[in-house]
């Protein structure tokens, strides 16, 4: 927020004693409250609107003026559910989003909260705040698998650290809410914290009953992203849930939501918010929020509703309507010009009065995070032969890219080398400090991969899978050489290569960079049989405790409905 003597300042220009840093003439400006667009001036001091009416400053001189004629203006785009560590980082996805027009994003903590602490993890943040771009975060209070120290990591007193933090405006999602109607008094007390400074509570509830929606409203839930259909939408609204509408890599459901939204000529968009929730970088190729934009005015919206739901409907939802969501005097300068209403992708973006983006070129990159402070991925150890002991006769059969259930494994399970006759292999998880394994089979992933390995993961383990132990081994060498990442081996030689410097699950390259690396991985895998949407999902939920109905664990293979241990792990 701004001190005593920035005000003072703001002030001296609207008392026509200075002159503003940068004034936007003759814009066409959409007013958020008025839901329509209005025409005027805008008056920018350092990063924020010191005044946007029809009024010139009496003084110009030194000013920077943009006559923005022939153009739009609208609110910068706000990703309300952003899971910033898929691949890339928060870093490296902020530059690319702000480019597009995406100029704020509310964060999962879950990758820092698991795997720094709070100390380093409060570093790394601050200095994303140092960006021109607005960053804001939740708290989790459940790690969404089984940690073998759950309840050391996600106490209360770590929790409240980031409770108390300005810039931390939602306490969940609520992955492991049938903890709370189980009664988990840790999470019970997680969540009143929360509730008491102020912070909304977002679910996680996919296909739930109303019963249930009803019974997680009175213990505190305020919003849900998990809605299916419009039924499920309705659902929530009649509850009274704010309702963000997911158009994702693997839950595209946005623009059948919307079109059945419409149909159904339900008046209810200033209640709705929509996110891309986490997708893998390929999926934003053709854009972040402005993706969303374009999919709901494809699907009938009205033009001022679809970038409402992108930027003030959030803000409003969230209590930061004072600085975002809306072209007005005091908030920040961050505003996106377009070509027209009704193509949302951004000509220029200024991000707290910086450009971002002038006559569709981008300015200067990114560069403000030491990312040292997060450990090196280091392993310390090496597997031999007796690590690929898979003594088990259960499971995990593949349903779609997220999806599993426990089968019956009924191959040799002492080959050295699996037949690709048919689409089961070796899967292991191991510990990154080397101490422990689960070693079971996968069945429904490929039928041709011969060694595969990735540091990237829900909990920063390592997993392996593979038709050839071999390989598998080679894949592993190979990921600990390079210090992270995901690695592909057949015969001998490296197929492909993904590398993730980043404590072994974040990439440094660009977004566009990683982009074409996901690619070639991903067209690899699928030439060797991976027949399901997204890979990178199905190795970062294979964990998730969230998700039905088999997982596996840093305590061995857990089915999930049932809350019992099908395969312990092994001490190594």
């Amino acid at each position: 927020m701004w001190d005593q003597q920035e005000i003072a300042n703001q002030i001296e220009i609207l008392n026509a004693k200075q002159a503003p840093d940068l004034i936007i003439t003759n814009a066409t400006y959409l007013h958020s409250i008025y839901k329509k667009w209005v025409e005027g001036n805008i008056w920018v001091s350092g990063d924020r609107i010191v005044y946007a009416g029809s009024r010139m400053p009496a003084t110009t001189e030194g000013a920077e003026i943009v006559n923005a004629e022939n153009k739009k203006i609208v609110p910068g785009y706000i990703e309300p559910h952003v899971h910033p560590f898929q691949l890339y980082n928060p870093e490296t996805f902020a530059e690319y989003a702000g480019r597009v027009g995406t100029t704020t994003f509310l964060s999962d903590n879950l990758t820092f909260f698991i795997n720094l602490g709070n100390e380093k993890a409060f570093k790394i943040i601050d200095q994303l705040n140092e960006l021109p771009f607005s960053f804001y975060w939740w708290a989790r209070f459940d790690s969404q698998t089984v940690l073998r120290e759950e309840k050391e990591l996600f106490n209360l007193e770590s929790i409240a650290e980031w409770l108390k933090r300005e810039d931390v405006l939602m306490g969940g999602e609520l992955t492991g809410w049938p903890r709370l109607l189980n009664g988990d008094v840790d999470m019970m007390n997680a969540l009143m914290a929360a509730k008491k400074a102020g912070k909304k509570i977002e679910g996680h509830f996919p296909g739930a009953s109303e019963r249930t929606l009803a019974r997680m409203k009175l213990i505190g839930a305020d919003g849900d992203h998990e809605a299916m259909t419009v039924d499920e939408v309705e659902a929530r609204l009649l509850q009274g849930y704010a309702v963000t509408l997911r158009y994702s890599s693997i839950r595209p459901d946005l623009p059948d939501l919307l079109k059945g939204i419409v149909d159904k000529e339900l008046n209810v968009f200033d209640h709705l918010m929509m996110t891309t929730d986490g997708s893998t970088p390929s999926f934003h190729t053709d854009g972040v929020m402005d993706k969303c934009i374009r999919a709901a005015i494809e699907a009938g919206v009205d033009p001022i509703d679809a970038y409402l739901m992108a930027s003030y409907n959030v803000a409003r939802y969230y209590g930061i309507d004072d600085r975002h969501g809306m072209i007005a005097t005091g908030r920040f300068a961050t505003f996106n010009f377009i070509e027209n209403e009704m193509n949302p992708v951004p000509t220029d973006v200024l991000s707290k009065g910086k450009w971002l983006l002038r006559d569709k070129q981008p300015i200067k990159p990114f560069q403000a995070v030491d990312w040292s402070i997060i450990p090196a991925f280091e392993l310390n150890f090496d597997l031999d032969k007796k690590d690929f002991d898979f003594q088990y006769s259960v499971g995990i059969k593949m349903v779609n890219d997220v999806i599993t259930k426990p089968y019956e494994v009924t191959i040799d399970r002492s080959a050295e080398t699996l037949s690709e006759d048919h689409d089961e292999c070796y899967l292991m998880l191991i510990d990154r400090n080397g101490k422990w394994r689960v070693n079971t089979f996968i069945k429904g992933f490929a039928n041709r991969i011969q060694g595969f390995a990735s540091s990237y993961s829900n909990t920063g383990d390592i997993i392996l899978l593979g038709k050839d132990r071999k390989e598998m081994l080679h894949a592993f060498n190979e990921m600990k050489r390079m210090s992270g990442g995901m690695v592909l081996t057949e015969n001998g030689r490296v197929v492909e290569a993904l590398s993730l410097p980043i404590g072994g699950g974040l990439s440094e390259e660009k977004v566009d960079v990683l982009i074409d690396q996901e690619r070639a991985l991903k067209k690899a895998l699928k030439d060797r049989g991976y027949g399901h949407g997204d890979a990178v999902y199905t190795f970062l939920f294979l964990q998730s405790t969230h998700l039905p109905y088999v997982r596996v664990s840093q305590s061995g293979l857990y089915q999930v409905m049932k809350n019992e241990w099908i395969i312990p792990a092994n001490e190594r």
